[in-house]
């Protein structure tokens, strides 16, 4: 594993996961086994669910619930601190030099991670747009 993505896993551990938790009644609900995007692994006990309110076009607060391995929970914490003050625009424009301003790893195993929630992330934005969310 990445020595940045384990260092900044690290910090999570003892300053605690800051996004972690739940949103009652999201404006995006999204569930990483039920899109069948694999940011976890094969394994089907784990999981990533994202909470995102959406206020007159702005997204104020994002949280998640998170069994994976160390790498995807890093990427989920960042995706979830990118989020708060963005418009659903904006939040359609991250990429995945968003994550790497936050941590400056290029390793493998992070961008796959990355486009994989980039892709959970627009899916529910399309849905949301769409007013199926």
């Amino acid at each position: 594993m990445d020595e940045l993505i384990i260092k900044y896993y690290r910090h999570l551990l003892r300053t605690g996961f800051a996004n972690a938790g739940l949103i009652e009644n999201p404006s995006i609900y999204l569930d990483s086994i039920g899109e069948k995007i694999r940011i976890c692994g094969s394994s089907t006990t784990n999981f990533i669910h994202i909470y995102i309110n959406v206020i007159e076009g702005k997204i104020p607060e994002a949280k998640y619930l998170c069994t994976c391995d160390p790498t995807s929970n890093v990427v989920v914490e960042i995706l979830c601190s990118l989020l708060p003050g963005k418009t659903t625009a904006e939040a359609e424009a991250l990429n995945e030099e968003s994550f790497y301003n936050v941590l400056n790893s290029r390793g493998e195993e992070y961008l796959k991670k990355i486009k994989g929630i980039l892709e959970l992330l627009n899916r529910g934005l399309a849905r949301y747009k769409s007013g199926a969310a």
